[in-house]
Order: C-alpha cells, then sequence, then structure tokens
C-alpha cells in the first residue's frame, strides 16, 4: 500500500463534521488589507522556516532541505497581488498545497535547480518532487515552551489544591445544610470531585440567600466553580493545522505520493508531527481534549484549527537559540504607514533520533 493510499484509508473514518472529502473545498478571495501583525505573523513563519531549513542542511550527511512552498514578498494592497493570489487558488486546486519544505537523499539533489524551487512552475519539476522522502510544513509560534509549561503546571496545580480544599470545606464545616432533600444533591456532586474526576466535573451553581449561613455556601460554591474552570482550561501549547488546510494537503499527497509532516518551531525549541497522524487522531473522538481539540482560532481569523498536544509528538529540536529581530517601516498605498517586526539569524539543535524516528529513516 502506497503512502497515499494509507491516507485514504485514513479519510473514510473521518467525521464529515470535520472534514468533508466529498465537497470541493472552498476558493477564498484575496484580502484586501494587510495589518502590521499579518505582516510580523509573516516574517515569523519565514524565519521558522528558515531555521530549519538551515539546521538541516547544516547537520544532516545524508539529506538536503530545499525551499518549495508558494511564497512572496507581495502583500495584500501592493500592486499585482491579487494576480499572485489568483494563481495560488489554481495551483491549490491542481496540485494541493505545496509544503514549505522537501527534504531529499543527497544522491536525489539537483545541483542545477539548487535549494529553492519555490519559483519554479510545478509541472517542471513533478517528477524531481516525486523522489523527495519528505514535505515539511513549518508552523511558528510566539512562545517560550519550557516557561509555557512550567507556569500552566504551577497554575493548574494552585488551582487544584484550592477546588479540593474548598470541596472539603463545603463538606465538613455545611452538612446541616446538606441535609434538606432539595440541597443534598450538592452534597452528592462534591463527593465526586477528585483530582482524577475534576477535569470532567459540571455543576451549575446554587443561589441560596435565605439565611447568612446559605450565603456564605453560595459564595463558596461561586469560588470553587471558578477553581475549577480554570483547572479544566487547555493547558499545552500546540501544533496548529487549520481544518481548511486539510483537503489541500491531502490533495498534494495525492499528486506526489511523498509523506507530509508538520512542524511547530517555538522561540526554545521545535516539535513534528505527520499529516497520517494527524488524520489518525481526528477520527479518534477518544482522544479530544487530551490529545487535540478543534476550535475557532481568534488569532488566526477566527479559522478553525486543530491543536495538537505537543506533549504528544516528536520533539524536532532541543533547543532554538532565538534570532535578531528589528522594526521595518513599510509605505503603502495613499501614504498608509506599516510597522511590524522582522526576524534573523538563530539556530536551531536538531533532536536526530526523535526526527529519524518522525521521518521514518534510518541514518540522517
Amino acid at each position: 500500500m502506497t503512502y497515499f493510499e494509507e491516507l485514504r484509508e485514513i479519510t473514510k473514518s473521518i467525521p464529515t463534521s470535520i472534514v468533508d472529502f466529498t465537497i470541493p473545498r472552498d476558493r477564498t478571495s484575496p484580502p484586501t488589507q494587510a495589518s502590521s501583525n499579518f505582516i510580523t505573523n509573516k516574517e515569523q513563519g519565514d524565519w521558522a522556516e528558515d531555521l530549519i531549513f538551515r539546521a538541516i542542511n547544516e547537520t544532516s550527511k545524508n539529506y538536503v532541505a530545499v525551499r518549495y512552498g508558494k511564497s512572496d514578498d507581495l502583500i495584500a494592497g501592493d500592486a499585482g497581488f491579487d494576480e499572485f493570489y489568483t494563481d495560488f487558488q489554481d495551483e491549490l486546486d491542481t496540485i494541493g498545497k505545496r509544503p514549505d519544505l522537501l527534504v531529499f537523499k543527497k544522491e536525489d539533489f539537483d545541483q542545477n535547480l539548487g535549494y529553492d524551487i519555490s519559483k519554479i512552475a510545478h509541472s517542471k519539476i513533478t517528477e524531481y518532487v516525486k523522489k523527495a522522502i519528505a514535505g515539511l510544513e513549518i508552523r511558528s509560534s510566539a512562545f517560550l515552551i519550557d516557561k509555557y509549561e512550567n507556569e500552566m503546571q504551577e497554575r493548574t496545580n494552585y488551582h487544584l489544591k484550592e477546588a479540593l480544599k474548598i470541596r472539603d470545606v463545603l463538606i465538613n464545616d455545611f452538612a446541616k445544610e446538606f441535609e434538606h432533600p432539595k440541597k443534598k444533591p450538592h452534597l452528592e456532586v462534591l463527593k465526586s470531585i477528585t483530582e482524577e474526576t475534576i477535569n470532567a466535573i459540571t455543576f451549575r451553581r446554587p443561589s441560596w440567600n435565605s439565611t447568612e449561613r446559605l450565603q456564605q455556601l453560595t459564595l463558596l460554591f461561586k469560588d470553587l466553580k471558578e477553581h475549577i474552570k480554570i483547572v479544566q482550561k487547555r493547558d499545552y501549547l500546540s501544533i496548529t493545522p487549520k481544518v481548511e488546510d486539510i483537503k489541500v494537503v491531502y490533495k498534494w499527497a495525492e499528486t506526489f505520493n511523498v509523506p507530509h509532516y508538520y512542524f511547530q518551531v517555538f522561540f526554545d525549541k521545535s516539535y513534528g508531527i505527520s499529516f497520517s497522524n494527524i488524520l489518525s487522531l481526528i477520527t479518534d473522538s477518544d482522544k479530544e481534549g487530551e490529545h487535540y481539540e478543534i476550535s475557532k482560532d481568534i488569532k488566526n481569523q477566527n479559522k478553525t484549527t486543530i491543536k495538537i498536544n505537543t506533549r504528544n509528538t516528536n520533539q524536532v529540536a532541543y533547543k532554538v537559540e532565538e534570532p535578531e529581530h528589528k522594526s521595518v517601516r513599510r509605505e503603502m498605498g495613499r501614504g498608509r504607514l506599516l510597522f511590524y517586526v522582522t526576524f534573523d539569524k538563530g539556530t536551531a539543535y536538531l533532536d536526530i533520533d526523535s526526527l529519524k524516528d518522525l521521518l521514518n529513516i534510518e541514518d540522517f
């Protein structure tokens, strides 16, 4: 069974409520205006791509990374952007979405084409692309993941302890109040709250105010619910494929039969997961919540995004040295000014064994 045939089998189990492969994708209209935040995010993404590109080519003895993803310095509002965007949409329908980088065995690398084939028409490099051993989609995230993980763990532990403390106060100090038949079910809820069950607990906060004791009890329930709410919040950083990209990545895999991967670059580490594992995850509703969640991402134009827990992915780089950065002034049409941040340099130290496991290769 080929790589794409394996993907096709997996897609048969994906709920159509997430991705319906029988429906053609929706072509999107070009944005009319870019923002400073959009350009900064684009610059950060370009830096992350360059970071992994350099790390592979400076570290590997047997493989070469080549720039491949469709990209341009044009942004909404620039002359020629609408034409570029239309061509991009046409290519998505023809071959799918190019990953940012391709990885070739050194013996298959074409020196004449060089390290950047991103601007070469797909019809001229189809057979060459099929020789790649991997396509890498590079995502970026403006976090230090170690610091995030430590602070989230401390936050969760604190609110967990506070919730259990309030639970005990309610059970031990208000036993008489819970003897009333209409209040007894709330006692049963309290007794069900443990470290193991707290993430699944939900209840309606009572609003008893007829006596001072009941008012105090009601306030404690309010505090309890607030602590539980924080404990139940997502406490992990994620690899973030957009649902709208699933079809065009799948189309690319169908066209070239080359394994596809998502890498998420943070400012201190990097993680990766295969596209096939992403598809497998969203077929398994039992893993939703712990391994992944699907939600609209306000920071990404409110697009529906699959957020995959990095704790269940492969560490690609065990250390990333932060880049240099500077502010840039860009003048748009009608004298509109945009100020944004650019990034340069930085180093990713690859976790070779984990990377080999992810890419399913024996050497590097």
